[in-house]
């Protein structure tokens, strides 16, 4: 799994934020997309890695403006009733 973290300009309120998720998972297969307009960013969950250019080529076509990419692998954080020994 990866986390692909998205810096984008121009989100000013929550439907921007759903405008923006739903771009995402209309463009890409993705497990979670959450966008935040006060972080100015939107967080991907997904199994492979994402094209950089068809994401900044997503994100720009709805209005917003692409500042950046970073991505890095992603494990579930699970829940567990034993600690770890």
């Amino acid at each position: 799994m990866i986390k692909t973290v998205v810096k984008i300009e121009g989100m000013m309120c929550g439907m921007c934020e759903a405008h923006m998720n739903d771009a995402i998972r209309n463009n890409f297969t993705v497990k979670k997309v959450t966008s935040s307009h006060s972080k100015c960013e939107t967080e991907i969950i997904s199994e492979n890695e994402l094209d950089e250019a068809k994401l900044r080529e997503t994100v720009e076509k709805t209005g917003y403006q692409f500042l950046g990419i970073t991505t890095e692998p992603y494990e579930k954080k699970g829940f567990s009733l034993f600690g770890k020994k």
